[in-house]
């Protein structure tokens, strides 16, 4: 007789339907969530969503408007066209810096995939000495503030004369001690050694078989990290604003030049920021149902 059954006999139906649902899950079943976590995402979304509608009410706002009332109403006004007008014709050279930031943001993401999937291979399977102590080095790393390294990262790049110029803002960025970690975890599941010795066995160098057998196996978690380089890339603020200044900014840093000395638009700022998103948003709607699915392939073949 079985457990379900005997459970039924003793104790009463409702016992033997929670031993059932027990039962269940310790077999594998999947039970779907439940309203409290409807709820939950439901509020992280609502909360994530909410500074950025407010950026948007701000931009369809004036000044005067702002100045009356700081707390807009809930309904967009009609200024958004006019202040976005503003933010193209103020002499910030907006679509120099939007060609700045994308070719920053699209060479430190590539980059950074493929040195951090290059590092993230030696890790994991390749075994040579001293490679835990170099792991742990490269993630030490990331203790380290960013702001100490400036001063000295600065005089490398005027003397070598690239002060001003995009590629002073790329070769620094180029790998990430996140990125190799990240990639280091990923393939050290994600690619067993089989197929590194059959790659080997049909006479694959080792860069063919990190072409042909690693990069592939990679795809997923280097899609996540070329979008989450990009999108750092892309709002980064700090060291453009210290290396390239105005002459030739990326978009945060020419929008920073919207600010007045002693009067700020905020109808007009918040119209940059409205502008300097929109993409960061159509990428997101563009790609971010490949990387789910890729990333549960990558999770179910592993």
């Amino acid at each position: 007789m079985s457990s379900v059954a005997t459970t039924r006999q003793l104790a009463g139906k409702g016992a033997a339907r929670a031993a059932a649902r027990k039962r269940s899950r310790m077999e594998g079943g999947v039970r779907s969530p439940g309203w409290g976590t409807y709820t939950l995402l439901t509020l992280v979304v609502v909360a994530s969503a909410v500074p950025l509608y407010y950026a948007f009410l701000l931009s369809t706002s004036t000044a005067g408007e702002i100045a009356r009332n700081p707390i807009p109403s809930l309904i967009p006004q009609g200024h958004f066209f006019e202040n976005v007008t503003r933010v193209l014709t103020a002499g910030i050279g907006f679509w120099q810096a939007l060609l700045n930031s994308i070719i920053v943001s699209l060479a430190t993401a590539a980059s950074v995939v493929l040195f951090s999937t290059l590092a993230g291979y030696s890790f994991a399977k390749l075994r040579f000495r001293g490679r835990n102590w170099m792991l742990a080095f490269v993630i030490g790393t990331m203790a380290v503030p960013t702001q100490l390294g400036v001063i000295p990262l600065f005089i490398v790049m005027s003397r070598l004369g690239w002060t001003g110029k995009l590629i002073a803002v790329i070769v620094p960025a180029m790998v990430t001690a996140f990125g190799v970690f990240w990639m280091t975890q990923y393939l050290s599941e994600a690619l067993p050694y089989e197929l590194i010795e059959a790659a080997r066995v049909d006479g694959c160098s080792m860069i063919r078989t990190f072409w042909h057998v690693a990069l592939p196996a990679a795809r997923p978690a280097a899609a996540m990290l070329a979008l989450f380089t990009f999108v750092g890339s892309w709002t980064n603020f700090f060291w453009p604003f210290i290396v390239l200044g105005s002459s030739n900014p990326t978009l945060p840093v020419a929008l920073q030049l919207l600010q007045a000395s002693y009067f700020k638009d905020l109808a007009l700022i918040m119209a940059g920021v409205v502008l300097a998103t929109l993409p960061l948003l159509v990428l997101f709607a563009v790609a971010g149902r490949h990387l789910v699915s890729g990333i549960m392939a990558g999770a179910v073949k592993g």
